[in-house]
């Protein structure tokens, strides 16, 4: 236990032992060096609020909500504040935050359902109590576990659940929590067999196959995915709960017209649900009806008008401009202090786009920045693990570990990979080279970043972790093994044609792994200019993932890390990667199509020029933009906001600056 924890542990004693204000005074001790320090800025609201300071304990609060958006204990003892002051509307309204951000606060759930009960508001009250009845069924250790996981101490959770299993094997709640935290890690497969078993188990447990389907939609399993959603539908087709997933599951299978026919059922009985539809917006967009999309997404918030998707389901069409009554009516729900984080984080991208198109520049940063600054928080990602991670990579794949495995790995010569950073036009290289008849276009695939997770046995990657030395050690049979496995694995995705693409950018921290694995693989390298790339990430928010860019200084390290390993691939392995500069590519596309048809050893087709025409789905941020013939109107968008690029300027360094284009 460290001098922290041990403090910690202190002032908590202090507190059952009622002395508050002892309490209170250890707690701003501790402040006075580490101001933002979470547990003990909620330890010093609850000594406030026991202490009568009711306005000193709001504005410890709003500190605490200020550093971390999501932080439900936040919001449960914004909740405990409010109910004593007999102010219960405003009780209420922050207990059900607490629940949102972490479902696992019995005191919260306990505190709604008196609350909801006094107000004669019955049938919510039992849905609170029910609620309540089944975390009060879990052992404390789960409850801890569950608590662990809501406040992202990830690699806690995981030691005690796993300590659960250890003496209850079969205990099904903890294998479902491990398969939560496993997702967290990018575990998918580990997950999906943990719940597997888990419904071996406890096959009538609903919420086991509700998490399996969302799980197998992660792995891209979506047939499996369809026949779960399927399955639970045919038990109660007039469940909206089971419709939903059906639907959505049906879209990923490229089923549209399934899919929104039953979003229309969804929406016959709840015309103004906003998250039916959103999803049915998403769901026209995927399928390229733009127009229809626009409609859904209109509705969305004109039914909710604090429905923060809604309004960056528009701003992510690329194509769509805000109208001013648009404009006002985000800049009014920004102000509401119970608007939900995402609401809050969507609003402003999407009014950073509105500022954007209207050239109103400074507005138009300030408000990307505050949506970065509030993802930033939320996702803590660290800069230094990303560059020791790729450090990593560049001092353990030598050139003599490629030259001692030469012949070995599997020898299909399927996969093309596109790499590179998000932004970077790896969308547009994959339109164009999914159009040749040769060639199945897919998606971002995670079938790779799963493996060296494997490898890596859930440690970090770095030069004294286990992955990427393994890589040392793996015998020929076993490289042979990992290759096949993910040519089988992805052939799920795959048509007809004997290439296919895997477009996940994040591969590039991987070309060691691939090389070894699949020799006969193409690797094109998508690069684009690091200002127009890095500022293009910075502005853009991402599904999941991509945490890097949610700070320009994250950005840049990242941008000029990744050159720095590509480089380094370059190295060890010549001639195996090519390199296509977006710009080039608006410059000329007709001579970079040839050249990289060439790269592939394929024949020409016009169909590669006429990309925009080609008919598929595109889940990605540019779906709408890759629809289009290519413009040169985006290579200098990032001009416009030079004056507050500074941040990014230094990041990336002056050298990365000066070699762009790199041959």
């Amino acid at each position: 236990m460290d001098e922290i924890e041990q403090k910690q542990k202190d002032i908590q004693n202090l507190m059952r032992q009622g002395k508050f204000s002892d309490a209170l005074q250890g707690s701003e001790a501790v402040l006075s060096e580490k101001p933002k320090h979470l547990e003990f800025l909620y330890i010093k609201a609850v000594c406030q609020r026991y202490l009568k300071d009711f306005d000193g304990a709001q504005s410890t609060l709003d500190v605490l909500i200020d550093v971390q958006p999501e932080f439900g204990r936040a919001f449960q003892e914004e909740g405990h504040l409010a109910r004593d002051q007999g102010l219960y509307d405003a009780a209420l309204s922050a207990y059900k935050k607490a629940t949102r951000y972490n479902p696992g606060l019995v005191a919260s759930w306990k505190a709604q359902s008196d609350i909801m009960a006094r107000k004669g508001m019955m049938r919510e009250a039992g849905l609170a109590q029910s609620q309540l009845k089944r975390l009060q069924q879990l052992s404390p250790e789960l409850m801890a576990v569950t608590n662990m996981i809501h406040e992202n101490k990830i690699l806690k959770a995981e030691k005690l659940c796993r300590a659960v299993l250890r003496k209850q094997p079969k205990n099904t709640e903890a294998m479902r929590l491990l398969a939560e935290i496993g997702a967290r890690f990018g575990a998918q497969k580990e997950a999906d067999f943990l719940l597997e078993s888990a419904i071996e188990f406890e096959p009538e447990n609903i919420q086991l196959r509700l998490d399996h389907i969302k799980i197998l939609r992660k792995r891209q399993k979506f047939v499996a995915a369809l026949e779960q959603a399927e399955s639970l539908y045919n038990r109660d087709p007039n469940n909206p709960v089971f419709q939903s997933h059906l639907a959505i599951e049906s879209m990923q299978t490229g089923d549209h017209e399934r899919a929104l026919t039953l979003f229309d059922k969804l929406l016959a009985k709840n015309p103004k649900e906003p998250s039916t539809l959103t999803s049915k917006a998403h769901a026209l967009k995927t399928y390229g009806s733009h127009d229809e999309a626009v409609a859904c997404y209109q509705a969305a918030y004109k039914a909710v008008p604090s429905h923060g998707d809604a309004y960056f389901g528009l701003a992510n069409l690329k194509t769509y401009r805000f109208t001013d009554e648009e404009l006002e009516l985000m800049k009014s729900q920004i102000g509401r202090r119970d608007l939900a984080l995402m609401d809050r984080v969507h609003m402003y991208f999407s009014l950073g786009k509105a500022f954007e198109d209207n050239e109103k520049f400074k507005e138009s940063f300030q408000h990307y920045q505050i949506g970065n600054d509030l993802k930033h928080v939320q996702s803590g990602y660290d800069a230094d693990d990303t560059e020791e991670e790729l450090k990593a990579q560049a001092a353990i794949c030598t050139a003599d570990l490629f030259e001692k495995n030469k012949g070995n790995g599997h020898q299909a010569p399927d996969p093309i990979f596109i790499v590179g950073l998000p932004r970077a036009g790896s969308t547009l290289l994959e339109q164009i080279v999914a159009s040749h008849s040769q060639v199945d276009g897919t998606l971002e695939l995670p079938n790779i970043l799963a493996m060296a997770y494997r490898l890596r046995k859930r440690e970090k990657i770095s030069i004294d972790g286990v992955y990427p030395k393994v890589l040392h050690d793996l015998p020929a049979e076993t490289l042979k093994e990992l290759g096949q496995q993910f040519i089988e694995e992805t052939r799920i995705h795959r048509q007809d044609a004997p290439f296919f693409i895997d477009k996940m950018p994040n591969n590039f921290r991987h070309i060691g792994l691939i090389s070894l694995i699949l020799p006969n693989a193409k690797i094109i390298d998508a690069r684009r200019h690091p200002m127009a790339c890095c500022f293009s990430g910075f502005k853009q928010l991402f599904a999941e993932g991509q945490d890097f860019t949610y700070s320009l200084e994250s950005v840049g390290r990242y941008y000029r890390d990744y050159v720095n390993l590509m480089d380094h691939w370059d190295k060890v392995l010549p001639g195996k990667i090519l390199r296509v500069q977006y710009e080039d590519v608006v410059a000329d596309t007709e001579a970079q199509v040839h050249r990289i048809l060439d790269y592939l050893g394929l024949p020409f087709e016009e169909d590669c020029l006429e990309f925009h025409k080609t008919k598929r789905s595109v889940r990605t941020a540019s779906s709408e933009q890759v629809r289009q013939p290519i413009y040169k109107s985006g290579l200098e968008q990032w001009r416009n906001f030079e004056p507050w690029l500074d941040p990014l300027k230094e990041a990336l360094g002056p050298e990365i600056l000066k070699r762009y284009p790199i041959d």
